[in-house]
């Protein structure tokens, strides 16, 4: 069906007012909506509609139901102008391939917008460069969307995509419109959100998140496409604006920068309405773990990107009797019900993980996952209609190989077949062990809380928090190797507090106070743990073998959140570690375990010296007291080792 609607003007008058510029159009222009009734939409979602495309200019509109035709169609035609190509050794599959300069997050250029520098970014010490965050001033932004918006989808569409994040009509739910020129993030948002028009009668007048984003590559083309993959990656731009509840992102046309549900909506705009609301939006996964008794826990668990998230979510128990279900791996929503209970969504549809170093060994799950109705994108293919990247098999694929660069590939090759952050997009229903209240409209509750990160040295296998201030100081004392899915280079120890640090939509420091604000009476607060599968020993191998094993920590944690677990610690100056038998170490053969979970003491020192020096160079002022007290105390029991 197909609407047109004519906006009267007069000759040469139209202006667009975009911050403090003024674009003159010159002419009458025609509405173009292809699919959709746009006049049946609540007026401040039409009125949002028809603002940005005043400013975009797209050719035509398309108001998205999210039906199986409506992908078909999208898919059919992406694959027609060479965006993408189908995957005939798989089900219903496709390729794609980006302009290598858009792969990854750009953490640089992601800002958050408020009244002032000082609520978005803690205020740090004078002559240090603060890392928790990039801001901009709001007028700064007005200058940077005029600058980059007008006219940005002349020659595309304009699609309209009703979103929820979590399960529509859900407790802890939430709406948003994204507005996207790219029929990839289209086809890629059906997999991660819940597109539907019923979102449009769930929002009604209430707020929402408006989502805006551009490629930023109008018709016609000014400089041919490579791999016909549209982006403008030298003015990559992705804002946040929470007073707003805004999502503004231009230039590219991959990943968190694109699919605006995800870090954008999910974390940094997610996180200041939890501020605001009185509950929490956190980088952590969801699993639940049943005994061989058939008792059932909910765990939740932030680990910084591409450190084995989606491995720990899918796991497959070496232990016997023992289950592991998926919520989620990327994203929880948690908040408290009114009998004091902390409750969890995970408000995505679907995995977006991280493909290389994911395989049967690893992650059996992700890949059965990942076997149809997926997207894949930057990895290598095969020359049977397979896909391919580092560590999917012991052994390369028969046939050739050609790379994520579009370059033959074999195992002499100096370049990685596929990009370090290439990824799969598929649906969350599809995983073996996808956890049947996985969809509860009022979330699974959480009996536990793990933190955890890549550590080589000196950081044990697991430990406990004495309490929950306690464990608010681990989560903000976290550090970890940096990973691929920034842009960052290296194996360098990087802080990364509650695996949030690239996502945190406002000061840092009063997150921190959020956290603690927490531990109310009459909750049934969750216990904390950290946990680090990545420590080496002298010869450089890692000491726990990982994967399904770490199962194991899992019982240890699973009992110490009942009567059963009482006698299964001991104090340590970090906090309760198990005793010596408290984890099955049965059939594993020889693991240190003395060694995994030593202490060293010049170790320690050298870390709460690395953390004080954290907190007074990015946290400064705003840190929170009771933190502070934390990380004293912490060094005066490690003094006495």
């Amino acid at each position: 069906v197909k609407f047109r609607y004519i906006r009267l003007t007069k000759p040469n008058s139209l202006l667009l007012n975009v911050g403090r510029k003024a674009t003159s159009i010159g002419f009458a222009r025609s509405l173009k909506v292809v699919h959709g009734d746009l006049d049946k939409l609540p007026s401040q979602i039409k009125s949002f509609i028809l603002e940005k495309e005043k400013l975009c200019l797209p050719d035509e509109i398309h108001i998205c139901d999210g039906s199986e035709n409506e992908n078909k169609s999208l898919l059919t035609q992406m694959q027609k102008d060479g965006e993408i190509k189908p995957l005939p050794k798989y089900d219903n599959c496709w390729y794609a391939r980006t302009d290598p300069k858009d792969v990854a997050r750009v953490e640089s250029k992601t800002v958050i917008t408020t009244p002032t520098e000082r609520e978005t970014i803690p205020k740090p010490r004078p002559g240090v460069k603060g890392t928790l965050g990039h801001w901009m001033s709001p007028d700064d932004l007005e200058t940077a969307i005029g600058d980059r918006f007008p006219g940005c989808m002349k020659g595309r569409t304009m699609y309209v995509i009703p979103f929820s994040m979590g399960p529509v009509g859900g407790s802890i739910s939430k709406y948003g419109v994204q507005l996207t020129d790219s029929r990839y993030v289209v086809a890629s948002m059906r997999v991660m959100t819940r597109i539907t028009p019923k979102v449009f009668d769930l929002i009604g007048e209430d707020t929402f998140v408006k989502c805006l984003h551009s490629v930023g590559c109008p018709l016609p083309l000014k400089a041919p496409l490579v791999n016909n993959w549209p982006c403008d990656p030298s003015r990559v731009l992705v804002t946040h604006n929470p007073a707003k509840t805004e999502i503004v992102s231009y230039g590219s046309g991959y990943g968190g920068n694109s699919l605006l549900g995800k870090k954008c909506f999910a974390l940094r705009i997610g996180s200041t309405i939890a501020h605001r609301e009185g509950w929490l939006a956190e980088h952590m996964l969801i699993l639940g773990i049943t005994s061989p008794s058939g008792e059932k826990k909910y765990i939740a668990a932030a680990f910084p990107s591409a450190c084995g998230k989606t491995n720990l979510a899918m796991m497959e128990p070496t232990l016997p009797g023992w289950k592991v279900e998926c919520v989620g791996d990327d994203i929880a929503w948690m908040k408290f019900d009114t009998e004091g209970r902390l409750r969890a969504i995970n408000p995505e549809n679907g995995f977006f993980g991280v493909a290389p170093g994911t395989s049967m060994k690893t992650n059996p799950n992700a890949l059965k996952t990942c076997m149809s109705n997926t997207v894949f994108t930057n990895v290598a293919e095969t020359s049977d209609g397979g896909v391919y990247w580092e560590g999917m098999d012991e052994t390369p694929p028969n046939g050739t190989v050609t790379s994520w660069l579009n370059e033959p590939w074999t195992t002499e090759s100096t370049k990685p077949a596929a990009h370090p952050n290439s990824r799969f997009c598929c649906p969350a229903s599809q995983c073996p062990t996808i956890d049947p209240n996985w969809e509860s409209h009022d979330g699974v509750p959480i009996d536990a809380i793990i933190f955890g990160g890549r550590r080589p040295k000196g950081v044990p296998l697991v430990y406990e928090s004495f309490n929950w201030q306690h464990g608010v100081f681990i989560g903000a004392a976290m550090r970890s190797e940096s990973t691929a899915a920034a842009e960052h280079k290296g194996k360098a120890i990087m802080h990364d507090p509650f695996a949030m640090r690239p996502f945190f939509g406002y000061n840092f420091g009063h997150y921190l106070q959020h956290w603690l604000n927490m531990d109310q009476a009459g909750r049934n607060m969750p216990k904390i743990f950290h946990v680090n599968w990545f420590r080496k020993g002298e010869d450089n191998k890692f000491m726990w073998p990982g994967f399904g094993e770490n199962s194991r920590v899992l019982e240890w944690i699973f009992k110490r959140t009942s009567s059963e677990g009482n006698n299964l610690v001991r104090e340590s100056p970090i906090g309760y570690l198990p005793t010596p038998d408290a984890i099955n170490t049965s059939g594993l053969g020889e693991v240190d375990m003395n060694g995994l979970f030593s202490i060293p003491k010049d170790f320690w020192l050298d870390e709460t010296e690395a953390i004080r020096k954290y907190f007074d160079d990015q946290v400064n002022d705003d840190l929170p007291p009771k933190v502070a007290q934390e990380l004293s105390d912490l060094k005066s029991r490690v003094q006495k080792i």
